[in-house]
């Protein structure tokens, strides 16, 4: 079969500082299955070996491409699992939503199925951007993170063969208690692999990442400033994920949180998390505020993506930065920040409660802490 010809990909996207985050995601992530050979220690998906037999079909993802695309043109997909590259279909579906004006990216797992030939195939198909994840600096601390020999190796392979490709490289790491002290020597391969965002992401305790311990408020505060440190003069994009206070962190340096890198090819703007700007389309059609905060909007297997995310009370009540309950809800931060809903949820029930990782009071709070919220004191 001859290969199919490079796709021509949405030259750019909506400016994202213009985004009505009420109307439209920043990004809407598609876990296309929750398949994968490796056995991460942190995976929310608490991913299998083999596919889900109740998995969005080939047709239905493409009609949710098709609903994706009602946002309006450019809308930031990005594939994600489980390991994406477990399923057949998935070169036919990058080749379709690029061909609808969705820009496609993909967060494949660093297993032998990322090859550089297929970095190229993805490439050639209409990705916008290769997003791979390094936990460790070296394979002895990645590859037991992720459990399997081998992944460190074959994900950095994969990350040159990217950037051989011209395809930009966006690294994902997760911070706790096991990698936190990885983080200088992962900031230095980030470098080295001329990636043009560093995604760091601040455990939530959801599928097998509830075996994980968490690093500690003032521990994750010294995280923060030292990267903003970081972000003045690294080559390339800074942000953080289930980490909002990172952009209070940012201002109190008298930083900017939203840039990076022209040449990374989506930008970046404040006050995104899960429901606001955020949303996420589970393996079997479900409609989420974010991975890490499963509760549902309900299915989207046969239409109502957009109408629910904008209108369905639950993402309404997470756009309400004055609802936000506890600290969170006096902040002075709270609409550029508005904590982790993910992280709230995960240790209270309450999506609106208190991120319980954010070391920061404000002044004059004198009320319940996270940690008296989690504990039901």
């Amino acid at each position: 079969m001859a290969p199919h010809p490079p796709q021509s990909r949405p030259s750019t996207g909506p400016d994202p500082a213009a985004i009505d985050t009420s109307r439209r995601p920043f990004v809407l992530i598609w876990e296309v299955t929750q398949a994968c050979e490796l056995a991460c220690d942190h995976c929310r998906a608490d991913a299998q070996p083999a596919r889900h037999p109740d998995e969005l079909t080939t047709s239905e993802g493409k009609r949710l491409l098709d609903q994706t695309r009602e946002f309006g043109p450019g809308q930031l997909v990005v594939l994600s699992g489980g390991d994406p590259l477990a399923r057949p279909d998935l070169v036919e579906l990058i080749e379709y939503g690029t061909s609808r004006g969705l820009r496609m990216t993909l967060t494949p797992s660093g297993t032998s199925s990322l090859t550089p030939e297929t970095v190229h195939r993805l490439s050639d198909a209409g990705v916008t951007r290769l997003a791979v994840s390094l936990d460790g600096a070296t394979p002895s601390t990645h590859d037991t993170f992720r459990g399997e020999n081998g992944s460190f190796e074959e994900t950095v392979r994969a990350a040159r063969a990217a950037r051989d490709a011209g395809l930009p490289i966006q690294i994902n790491t997760t911070v706790c208690a096991q990698t936190v002290d990885e983080l200088p020597a992962l900031r230095d391969l980030v470098d080295e692999l001329d990636a043009v965002l560093w995604s760091v992401f601040f455990l939530v305790p959801v599928g097998r990442g509830r075996i994980l311990e968490s690093i500690s408020p003032d521990r994750a505060e010294s995280v923060m400033e030292w990267l903003s440190d970081v972000s003045k003069d690294a080559p390339f994009g800074v942000k953080t994920t289930e980490a909002p206070f990172y952009r209070r962190v940012a201002i109190q340096h008298r930083r900017d949180a939203s840039g990076s890198p022209s040449s990374d090819g989506i930008g970046r703007r404040l006050g995104i998390t899960a429901g606001d700007g955020f949303a996420f389309v589970s393996h079997t059609g479900e409609l989420y505020p974010s991975g890490f905060l499963p509760k549902s909007a309900g299915s989207v297997r046969d239409g109502g993506l957009v109408e629910r995310y904008r209108e369905s009370e639950l993402f309404q009540s997470l756009r309400d930065r004055d609802a936000l309950r506890g600290k969170c809800g006096v902040c002075e931060y709270r609409h550029v920040c508005g904590g982790s809903r993910s992280r709230a949820y995960a240790h209270t029930d309450d999506p609106l409660a208190s991120d319980p990782l954010c070391a920061y009071v404000p002044e004059g709070y004198d009320g319940k802490m996270p940690s008296d919220q989690a504990s039901g004191d």
